[in-house]
């Protein structure tokens, strides 16, 4: 009973350890491994053994898949290039893929680190995920015409790549499509393109510029993280979504234009973004998210529009070069942290519709001016309070609060606004409060110098006259 239990154990011991169906030889010698696919009328190509690594480095030097293959007198085309079928062959340096294949498998070439340049047939349709990962020699790569969808990491880690064309078939660009390619100069994104997925070009530094399509709709989370390099990004009216942090740490951009169909600022989307020094924020946009601007050490002023109802925790911490900030009337919460360590602070104010306050929201810089337009105020953390005063110690001590005319009572009887040293009715010297009603011949500018075609809610420049206006 022994022998014939080990007898059947090694008759089925090659078909354990070769998962492949067929091997043929080329006409060049080299041995490429198959497997049968569609009901056995075409062929995939695949490796040797039950998984990619059952044998060391088994393609290697110049590969030609052929376009068909004769085994036991019958032909059949070869469709596909199968899963991990070249998965860390690093020895692998040149492939030709024929024009009968029409999809790449998932880690199909992922390592193949002697591997310079790649052409992708017309015929194939989609790249999977981590397709090319991690081929580090890899300098050139011509995309075919007829591929729709770059899948997940396919080109991640391709650190020699400096510069690709997408073809206009393509409609999506997959998650980490080419994040950390860092030699990466330049990307032509086509019309044809409705999404970028999450961290598509993450840590790509060297990229200097980006043209997103009108055809696009969202911008995935981190798609341009860490891109060091990037100085400009234009977003079209196309896109309703940036995902969180779509620009964190991209250090060099200067300025971006946010268009009129985006109505939400995400998550740190600009984190970090140190030298940003100029932004717009659309009417459109209802919320700023948590840590959008954070850290935006280069931004000297911001317009909040009417439309934006919050503002986020550390939405604006560490951004130093902001003087003065005016908060419109829309605003109705301001999150924990959300102008702290903002150090060149010398003015801000706070419009009648805020109604809650967050923790640290005005710590950590000491502002001379504190102008509150809330005429019923609400508690807020005082200065004995520890690390969680609203604002900083030093501001509550000398810091001039001004408050509406008939309010300085409840502002004195109030937990937090109470601990203000000096509290005063009014607004500061050469500045009036006035209702919107401004004639439409007057000249009105905001505090930047900007001219405006007529004045809104905070403070306007109004026929060279500093207004609140209400």
């Amino acid at each position: 009973m022994k022998k014939q239990l080990l007898l059947f154990a090694m008759i089925l011991l090659p078909l354990v350890a070769s998962a492949h169906d067929i091997e043929v030889q080329n006409a060049d010698d080299v041995t490429i491994y198959y497997n049968y696919i569609n009901d056995g009328t075409e062929l995939e190509v695949t490796f040797r053994g039950n998984s990619y690594d059952s044998y060391s480095n088994e393609y290697q030097g110049n590969v030609v898949i052929p376009e068909e293959v004769t085994y036991m007198n019958r032909t059949r085309k070869v469709t596909s290039i199968g899963g991990e079928a070249f998965n860390n062959c690093y020895k692998l340096t040149s492939v030709t893929i024929p024009n009968s294949v029409t999809s790449i498998g998932t880690e199909a070439f992922h390592g193949c680190s002697g591997l310079t340049s790649v052409t992708i047939p017309n015929s194939v349709t989609s790249i999977g995920d981590g397709a090319f990962s991690g081929c580090s020699g890899l300098t050139s790569v011509t995309l075919g015409s007829s591929v729709t969808s770059i899948g997940g990491g396919a080109f991640q880690y391709c650190s020699k790549l400096t510069s690709v064309t997408i073809p206009n078939s393509v409609t999506r660009i997959g998650s980490s499509a080419f994040a950390n390619c860092s030699g990466l100069t330049s990307v032509t994104i086509p019309n044809s393109v409705t999404s970028i997925g999450n961290y598509a070009f993450s840590g790509c530094s060297s990229l200097t510029s980006v043209t997103i399509p009108n055809s696009v709709t969202s911008i995935g989370a981190q798609a341009f993280s860490n891109c060091s390099g990037l100085t400009s990004v234009t977003i079209p009216n196309s896109v309703t979504s940036i995902g969180g942090g779509a620009f964190y740490n991209c250090s060099g951009l200067t300025s971006v234009t946010i268009p009129n169909s985006v109505t939400t600022i995400g998550d740190n989307v600009f984190r970090e973004c140190s030298g940003l020094t100029s932004v717009t924020i659309p009417n459109s946009v209802t919320s700023i998210g948590g840590s959008a601007f954070d850290g935006c050490s280069g931004l000297t002023s911001v317009t909040i529009p009417n439309s934006v109802t919050s503002i986020g925790n550390f939405a604006f911490a560490d951004c130093s070069g902001l003087t003065s900030v005016t908060i419109p009337n829309s605003v109705t919460s301001i999150g924990n942290y959300a102008f702290y360590y903002c150090k060149g602070l010398t003015s801000v104010t706070i419009p009648n519709s805020v109604t809650s306050i967050g923790d640290e929201a005005f710590d950590g810089v000491d502002i001379p001016t504190v102008i509150s337009l809330i005429e019923n105020p609400f508690k807020i953390t005082g200065k004995t309070s520890g690390f969680s005063r609203t604002f900083s110690q030093n501001t509550f001590n000398n810091a001039t609060l001004y408050v509406p005319k008939g309010t300085i009572d409840k502002y004195k009887a109030t937990d937090g606004w109470k601990d203000f040293a000096y509290i005063v009715e009014g607004t500061p010297t050469g500045i009036k409060v006035i209702e919107n009603t401004q004639k439409k011949n007057a000249t009105v500018y905001d505090l930047n110098g900007v001219r405006l075609s007529e004045s809104k809610k905070g403070i306007n420049i109004i026929n060279g006259q500093k207004v609140i206006v209400k």
